[in-house]
């Protein structure tokens, strides 16, 4: 079966257990058509990838509190970003949204796009997803939970990635260094470069107030980013200089009320 319907087929899993909560195995394979050890390499997969519990004979939801959104409001900053990115993505894109609060604004903003596939390694990107009414098809890198990040990272993850290939990334970044790059504090930033690798096009999403910081760890150089998209905050200088990388510069759009 070609992976992109095996990927359909194990979304399809995922939407019954959550609605219906915990599932025994024959149930699915009856629903599905299918055989009951297709079913339960299914739900391995799924639970590896942190999307589902397995349980004795069948699987069930993860709890509510796993999947919450966080707690505090957008900025105006990062919704405008938001907007400014949601405009550069087609229907039936295939993209990747990394974990950051910044990134996870996209996904307010997706609403009314079809047919889209999103791979995420972040929690809470997916459960945010899980909360549109057009929900997009949910994949997940699966890997190991890094608590520092938020977000599973790691070789498992990697060999993931390496699986598919996508229209768009959507990244985030703890600094911009108008000499190198996006920069970060974390040092488990190899995710990010494969992701990076596997997507046509990069979109570096970040606040103004980040351009010009200089963090020790290179985590994209300029050579590996196609777009980045800020606020209206941005100084002439720095827009210069970004756009001598050979970078496209998207500035979202400053709201009436600000």
């Amino acid at each position: 079966m070609p992976k992109r319907d095996t990927a359909q087929r194990r979304h399809a899993i995922l939407a019954y257990v959550n609605e219906h909560g915990e599932t025994p195995v024959e149930t699915l394979a009856s629903r599905f058509a299918i055989s009951e050890v297709t079913v339960r390499k299914d739900l391995n997969t799924l639970e590896r990838s942190g999307l589902l519990l397995r349980r004795y004979g069948g699987a069930a939801p993860l709890p509510q509190e796993m999947l919450s959104e966080p707690a505090q409001s957008l900025s105006p900053f990062k919704q405008a970003i938001a907007r400014a990115a949601r405009a550069r993505i087609r229907e039936h894109n295939r993209i990747i949204v990394d974990s950051g609060t910044t990134t996870a604004a996209l996904i307010g903003e997706l609403g009314g796009l079809r047919g889209l596939v999103v791979m995420t390694n972040s929690l809470a990107v997916a459960g945010a997803l899980r909360e549109l009414e057009s929900e997009p098809a949910l994949l997940m890198t699966g890997g190991t939970w890094d608590p520092h990040s938020e977000s599973f990272q790691g070789q498992v993850a990697e060999q993931v990635l390496r699986a598919y290939d996508f229209d768009q990334l959507f990244v985030g970044a703890d600094g911009i260094d108008l000499e190198r790059g996006t920069t970060t504090y974390n040092e488990l930033f190899g995710l990010t470069r494969v992701m990076a690798e596997v997507a046509r096009e990069v979109v570096v999403m970040v606040e103004a107030d980040k351009i010009g910081r200089r963090i020790p760890n290179l985590e994209l150089p300029w050579s590996r980013i196609d777009t980045l998209v800020t606020d209206w905050r941005l100084d002439d200088v720095s827009a210069t200089a970004i756009e001598r990388q050979d970078v496209a510069l998207v500035v979202g759009e400053r709201p009436a009320d600000q």
